[in-house]
């Protein structure tokens, strides 16, 4: 009885110790697992792993997405694929930018990782629960994971392993995103998930893996020794992506998710995830590879195609055979053959070209950063403005550059000769004729083409002017193209499309010399192999740095939308419409792109002087003066019309002048000063002009507003007294320049007339608030900025000359247009033409159209011509007088 007494005495004072130590042990908590990562690490294991971090970027577009949550939301990481160095470099590059960072890995066990302190207070809970309830502490029941983030800790969630799929599916384990549902149903505060990935190659996947992919892992989910290998030897290749977070409380309040119950629920966030995931790797990758021979299959046997080949036959009775074969060589004829070794090759090749030939290619990073997320949501199609044929290789560079998927490129046949032919097509090329006219199947393959690219998840590059400018404007838009592209979104292609608008400009333009011959009325020389060796002269020379802007990506699905029309029920006019507004719409907004350069506006000042001379001090004058009015109308000027603007002036002149577009009129002035003159030399105007161009869309409207006050011919007028002359104009050149249509004239007038009101041009009236003055030294500054028609009114009256002397005829566009240059030369030659750049067939081509438009066809047509006529003629004597 003593030594039963003795052992009922001992055994609770034992167990209080025991407890009172296994307290001591643990701390102030009883919950402890390997699921938390305190990030204490021995010193050579932080320095190993801070320096293989530090080798892999995380860019600035990628942080913001951070910083902009909300800190008091909970915050949870997601990654594809269950990787334990996916979770430490964001744990300590967040970490080290003071930004919310996972500390709480629900998938993960950091067993080697930890403290050994730390491990045996884990083995202690784990070991004093079981021998209290005869079962292991989970994660998950024991509210350890959701008090620790309710205490501010971030989370980190693996969304595919097949192991832990298995556990789920079979043994019913827990689902780490079916535990945040239950969660965020318990909180009001929101989950955020902000889905991240670890792209080790950025290269696209091919359809059919190779023995390389098969033993180490494919691109999409490299295996460990793969991973490692690139880590160590080539961290630049690696991408690291941060995709747009989802706020938890918001899905689960959609209409299609709330209806469900929560394991549902938990399959439709994993699948949302994923599909996040899968389009910002693709935003990187670009879609799934596969070969030539493969596409022009696939298109060849939809059944669509087959159905439309078989009534193709019968219907202009040929065999099918026959039938089949053609369409089959139309695809070789058109199909790219996309390749990543040309692609590669190309990038080393244009690196070294454009460094030698440019100072800089100048980009924003963020409208790349915009880019590339619209096109995690739908394919892009790329609009660029064309002015050299350097633009086929510039935009591909650039996004390759920049972590984006080369495009696939429309070019024109007559860039698929050898040896070029081939290496554009690897780069993405393909090619097409400059008219379909009379070619049914062709246009029909050419469709069933751009709808597979379409369908495959290609970016696609476009010129809708259909050729490079020779004016250094923007040309016409060809409808052809993008209604092709637009009708294969229609069919069902692809659920949405974003069309980017591109401003390409150079300092200096490298055909400059065969756009003068063919401005001139000259042949344009076909490409060819011996013309391709000729171009080695060029990379001898300096042109000066490139400007690519790109515009707010258009969605196809808002703007139509925005016009409520119902395109499948329009017709064919109805249609075309439709196309020409919105091809219209995106000139405007490749104009509002523009970059203003230093060439442009020093050409622009030369050209719109009254005479053929010019003093330095009166240029920088007028220079000055459109400087003030591209500031005040928000317009973005290139660096160096930012930084030192007496060193950029003198600069340009000195490059006019050891180019002879322009002469001193004084060869024996040593020093030039502002009083320095200089001469025009007439047969470089051309060249001039095109300079001019490239910045004349920035002052069309001033333009337009100018002619129409000089026209008031009084020194008070209202803004209403301006309307009608502006809309004139505006209709007369709508095929030179592009206006947003959704401004009106009244709003584009009130915008100019502030800024030259800001310019001291004019004042507002003291008595009555509608009226405007023009000052004195006003005149002489409008009369700066409606020169800039001058060129444009000349060639619309030479055309007017034209259709007055020659009778009616049905010839070609282009053939009338020659026609007309032919007769504005002979009057050069009369001087009752003043300007050599108003000969421009471009320009006589527009003017053509538009009087054919508006009933002149030939010297019948008197009334309309002399209506004509008068307005130009006082408009052209305003501006000069």
């Amino acid at each position: 009885m003593n030594l039963f007494a003795l052992l009922k005495t001992l055994i609770p004072r034992t167990r209080a110790r025991i407890r009172t130590t296994i307290d001591y042990l643990l701390g102030d908590t009883q919950d402890y697992f390997t699921n938390l990562y305190p990030g204490n690490h021995s010193y050579i294991a932080r320095k190993i792993l801070n320096r293989l971090i530090r080798k892999l970027a995380l860019d600035d577009h990628n942080i913001e997405k951070i910083q902009y949550l909300d800190p008091d939301n909970h915050i949870v990481f997601a990654s594809k694929n269950k990787r334990l160095f996916d979770f430490l470099y964001f744990h300590t590059r967040l970490r080290h930018l003071n930004l919310p960072y996972p500390e709480l890995g629900f998938d993960l066990r950091f067993f080697f990782l930890l403290p050994v302190k730390r491990l045996f207070r884990i083995w202690l809970s784990h070991l004093d629960y079981f021998f209290h309830h005869f079962s292991f502490k989970d994660f998950y029941g024991s509210g350890y994971a959701e008090n620790e983030l309710l205490s501010g800790k971030s989370g980190f969630v693996c969304l595919i392993e097949e192991d832990d799929f298995y556990n789920r599916f079979i043994k019913a384990s827990p689902d780490p995103l079916y535990h945040l549902i239950a969660f965020q149903k318990r909180t009001e505060k929101p989950v955020v998930i902000v889905p991240e990935d670890i792209i080790y190659v950025t290269k696209p996947m091919h359809k059919n893996p190779g023995l390389g992919e098969i033993l180490f892992g494919t691109h999409e989910k490299p295996g460990l020794i793969k991973r490692v290998n690139i880590l160590l030897r080539h961290p630049e290749k690696i991408r690291v992506e941060i995709a747009r977070p989802v706020n938890l409380k918001e899905f689960l309040l959609r209409p299609d998710i709330s209806c469900l119950d929560s394991e549902f629920q938990t399959h439709r966030l994993r699948s949302h995830l994923v599909d996040i995931l899968n389009r910002q790797r693709k935003s990187v990758t670009g879609p799934v590879l596969k070969s030539r021979q493969e596409i022009t299959e696939d298109i060849l046997t939809r059944k669509s195609l087959r159905e439309y080949l078989a009534d193709y036959a019968a219907k202009n009775n040929i065999s099918l055979k026959k039938t089949n074969k053609k369409a089959a060589a139309y695809i070789n004829e058109i199909a790219a053959n996309y390749n990543l070794r040309v692609i590669n090759f190309g990038n080393w090749l244009l690196t070294w070209i454009f460094k030698n030939i440019f100072e800089g290619l100048m980009v924003n990073q963020k409208e790349i950063n915009r880019m590339r997320e619209k096109y995690t949501e739908a394919p892009l199609i790329l609009v660029p403005c064309h002015k050299s044929h350097l633009d086929y290789l510039l935009l591909p560079y650039v996004m390759f550059r920049n972590n984006m998927p080369c495009p696939h490129i429309a070019a024109g046949k007559n860039l698929s000769f050898w040896p070029l032919g081939p290496l554009f097509r690897g780069g993405g090329a393909f090619f097409l004729r400059r008219t379909f006219k009379g070619a049914e199947l062709y246009a029909k393959i050419f469709a069933a083409y751009l709808e597979k690219l379409l369908y495959e998840g290609f970016n696609i590059k476009i010129f809708i002017e259909g050729g490079r400018s020779r004016t250094g404007k923007l040309l016409t838009p060809r409808p052809g193209g993008m209604a092709m592209i637009i009708n294969a979104y229609l069919s069902g292609a692809c659920d949405n499309l974003y069309f980017v608008p591109i401003f390409v400009g150079y300092d200096r333009v490298l055909e400059e010399d065969a756009y003068l011959k063919e401005i001139e009325g000259g042949h344009k020389s076909p490409e060819t192999l011996k013309g391709l060796l000729s171009t080695r002269k060029f990379l001898k020379k300096k042109y000066g740095k490139v400007y690519i802007r790109f515009d707010e990506p258009i969605s196809i699905n808002d703007y139509i939308q925005q016009k409520n029309i119902d395109l499948s029920r329009a017709t064919a006019e109805e249609y075309m419409n439709f196309v020409k507004n919105f091809n219209y719409k995106l000139m405007a907004a490749i104009n509002k792109k523009a970059v203003a350069t230093p060439h442009g506006i020093i050409a622009s000042a030369i050209l719109n002087s009254p005479n053929n001379n010019f003093a330095k001090g009166q240029m920088i004058e007028q220079v000055n003066t459109y400087l003030n009015i591209l500031m005040a109308h928000d317009a973005e000027l290139s660096e160096t019309l930012l930084m030192d603007l007496d060193n950029t002036f003198n600069t340009v002149i000195f490059n006019f002048l050891s180019r002879n577009f322009i002469e001193l009129a004084d060869e024996d002035e040593e020093d030039i000063t502002d009083e320095t003159y200089f001469i025009v030399k007439h047969n470089k105007r051309a060249i001039l002009d095109y300079y001019k161009n490239s910045v004349i869309s920035f002052f069309v409207p001033s333009a337009y507003t100018a002619i129409a006050i000089l026209e008031v011919d009084r020194f008070k007028f209202a803004l209403f007294d301006l309307v009608q002359r502006y809309r004139f104009l505006q209709k007369m050149f709508g095929d030179e320049f592009f206006c947003d249509q959704e401004i009106t004239c009244e709003e584009h007038i009130s915008r100019c007339i502030k800024g030259f009101i800001n310019e001291g041009i004019l004042v507002p009236d003291i008595e009555r608030q509608d009226m405007l003055n023009l000052t004195s030294m006003g005149l002489r500054k409008l009369k700066w900025f409606a020169a800039f028609m001058l060129p444009f009114l000349e060639s619309y009256e030479t055309a007017l000359q034209y259709f007055e002397r020659e009778k009616k005829t049905s010839p070609s566009e282009k053939e009338r247009a020659k026609k007309i240059h032919s007769y504005g030369m002979r009057l050069y030659k009369r001087k009752q033409v003043r300007l050599k750049e108003s000969l421009s067939l471009i320009n006589f081509r527009n003017a053509a159209r538009f009087f054919s438009k508006n009933g002149i066809n030939g010297p019948e047509d008197q009334i309309q011509i002399d209506y004509y006529k008068q307005i130009l003629n006082r408009l052209t004597r305003l501006i000069i007088s």
